[in-house]
């Protein structure tokens, strides 16, 4: 059995519940302080903002049409109070803010806490709730189901503080803080709010930048900027120019405007996150490549270690045990909870590590949800496994697993490791990633540029592989609502198999097939892809691409054009061609997930100019707000 670090001695039950109690705060029923109402007060940063005269006016935003509270008014010195206010269950407290007279809110501030009875409402506060709830937001508030909506509003505190209207912590620390660009595009933003506090006429300007109509609230325009961040980048730099805030902003126009964040975890463990799994709560699940040691010189093994993430980016625990083995891309729940792991076991591949630490690199770990391990020390091994990559566990529990080593698919009937079988003479050189789009399997092969459709008992359909011109050293696998199968072509990559390929010179790209398995339909370039890996379908259906080179995630229009911005079509980049969303935040990325609350998860995986005997990197990144949510079915039982 495995066991838990000594700073995660919260059992996993616990903190699920903590994050439960998070997702499920808006189960109140009033909100008031000891006066039997909310303080508070507009404040803006910005020098020559008025601060009497505004309005405030409190809404339960949820599920459904915003429900209004109450309304007072600020007095000269911008404090109000308003008295107690009940707020339905699973309903969130946010609070606008309008200048006497205007049709439109210009502030907001939002809480995930029922604790909060004094908030502040201010340029920071705007910006926060107007990106974390970027996916929530129609013309003027915001609403949507839970646990999205809640954990959005949750997340929008990292970035400030709802009650003190300061910067958020995790905004303002490490590995945040001045570390990345992240702190100054926020800042500039707020100069945007703040220019259009001193000067109306900029408040149209930003409206007509946004896109978002001259009946718009400034927040939603802020929102459709979060969504579509690219669009008038130069346009919007030259408003954030218009004011000053209290910290340096930008200094050149940006590519986009996103905003991301970085979260290590206990600063140490983390070492080369591969790939996600998200639970219906939300909850973030890490698979990891390396032991950790911070000198790059000193040769590091494979990792024994997993992790749970809050829905906000808080380690929640870490675990060990069931065979866990430097588990390198494959992840994923069954229907009841339960968490699969490949175990590619990278510290064969790794110079250094002594021979006699050397992990196996032919196993599956299995675990509950409260991260108890039903593996093995040696995990399950069945099913002639070799250094396992990309794994699907599909709607009936069946498990597969694409076997990089042996150019094999090996499956695990409804999960159950003893009646493994396994699959080889399929056309497939170094299988990497595997997917089930309700119809067949597909998976990757990565050294001869193909992928092999699969029947449901392992079985080649017609035509596979599948070959095509776009098919470019194949990784990352990814399926969309309408059960389109997305292929992420590294164009470059000859890793991670142990036998290393000849050096490619292909074109990264993405391609589209058919949901019957018989050809690629398309295959898409641009949107700044260097050497896509990790690849995921948003709630729209929208394509998310993780580059291992370059420091950029692109994204693309899916199949249905009709949720894309500037009215692309299916496979226009959304992303800039030159740079896709740029952050120096990123190092080298495999995995990418969206999340509920439309936040797009990247694994900084490799650092940039990785040391052979040590490469990995330490950090998860959230795009704020990027995305369309995709929520997570609830699991049957609770694993």
């Amino acid at each position: 059995m495995g066991h838990r670090r000594a700073y995660a001695r919260l059992t996993f039950a616990m903190a699920a519940a903590i994050a439960v109690a998070l997702t499920g705060c808006a189960a109140i029923t009033e909100s008031s302080d000891a006066d039997g109402g909310i303080h508070g007060t507009v404040d803006p940063v910005t020098a020559g903002a008025p601060t009497a005269g505004w309005e405030v006016r409190a809404w339960a935003i949820g599920a459904g049409e915003p429900l209004e509270l109450g309304t007072t008014t600020t007095d000269d010195e911008g404090d109000f109070h308003l008295d107690a206010v009940a707020v339905p269950e699973d309903r969130l407290l946010l609070l606008e803010a309008a200048l006497d007279g205007a049709e439109r809110a210009d502030l907001v501030t939002v809480s995930a806490s029922p604790e909060t009875t004094d908030m502040t409402v201010n340029e920071r506060t705007t910006v926060a709730a107007s990106y974390g709830l970027a996916q929530f937001f129609g013309r003027e508030l915001p609403s949507g189901e839970n646990p999205g909506l809640t954990n959005a509003a949750a997340m929008a505190a990292n970035l400030a503080d709802p009650a003190t209207g300061a910067y958020g912590d995790v905004l303002l620390t490490s590995p945040n803080a001045y570390e990345t660009q992240t702190l100054p595009t926020f800042t500039s933003l707020t100069n945007v709010v703040g220019a259009c506090l001193v000067d109306r006429e900029v408040c149209r300007d930003i409206l007509e930048t946004a896109g978002a109509g001259d009946t718009a609230s400034l927040p939603s325009a802020l929102a459709a900027i979060a969504r579509d961040p690219s669009a008038h980048a130069d346009d919007l730099f030259e408003l954030s120019q218009l004011g000053q805030g209290d910290r340096p902003g930008l200094d050149a126009a940006p590519a986009a405007w996103t905003l991301a964040l970085r979260f290590d975890g206990d600063g140490t463990d983390l070492a080369g996150p591969g790939n996600f799994a998200i639970d219906p709560d939300g909850n973030i699940w890490i698979n990891n490549n390396y032991e950790y040691n911070a000198d790059p010189q000193t040769p590091v093994c494979g990792s024994d270690q997993m992790f749970a993430f809050s829905p906000t980016g808080e380690l929640l625990a870490t675990y060990e045990g069931g065979g866990l083995s430097g588990s390198g891309y494959g992840i994923d729940f069954t229907s009841a909870g339960l968490l699969w792991f490949s175990n590619f076991g990278f510290a064969a591949a790794t110079p250094g590590c002594p021979e006699d630490q050397q992990p196996p690199h032919n196993s599956m770990s299995l675990f509950t949800y409260d991260g108890e391990p039903l593996s093995p020390d040696t995990g399950f091994t069945g099913g002639d496994l070799s250094w396992p990559q990309g794994i699907e566990v599909s709607a009936n529990d069946d498990v597969w697993i694409a076997s990089c080593g042996n150019d094999t698919v090996s499956l695990y009937p409804g999960g159950d490791p003893e009646q493994a079988v396994n699959f080889a003479d399929l056309g497939l050189e170094q299988p990497f990633d595997v997917v089930d789009n309700g119809e067949h399997i597909y998976v990757t092969g990565i050294a001869n540029n193909t992928v092999a459709v699969l029947g449901r008992d392992g079985t080649p359909v017609d035509g596979s592989p599948v070959t095509d011109p776009g098919l470019q050293n194949p990784m990352g696998l990814t399926v969309d609502p309408r059960g389109n199968v997305w292929v992420a072509n590294s164009g470059t990559t000859t890793l991670p198999c142990p036998d290393r390929p000849a050096d490619a010179e292909g074109t990264p790209s993405v391609s589209l097939m058919s949901s019957d398995g018989a050809s690629v339909a398309a295959t898409y370039s641009g949107g700044g892809v260097t050497r896509p890996w990790g690849i995921a379908t948003d709630g729209d259906g929208n394509v998310w691409v993780a580059n291992f080179a370059d420091q950029r995630l692109s994204a693309f229009c899916g199949a249905d054009p009709t949720t894309c911005p500037r009215g692309l079509d299916t496979g226009d980049a959304i992303s800039p061609d030159d740079t896709g969303y740029a952050f120096d935040g990123f190092t080298r990325n495999t995995g990418v997930a969206v999340d509920p609350s439309g936040n797009v998860w990247v694994a900084n995986n490799w650092e940039n100019v990785p040391v052979q005997t040590n490469p990995g990197a330490h950090q998860i990144v959230a795009f704020v707000g990027a995305a369309a949510p995709l929520p997570v079915e609830p699991f049957t039982t609770a694993g």
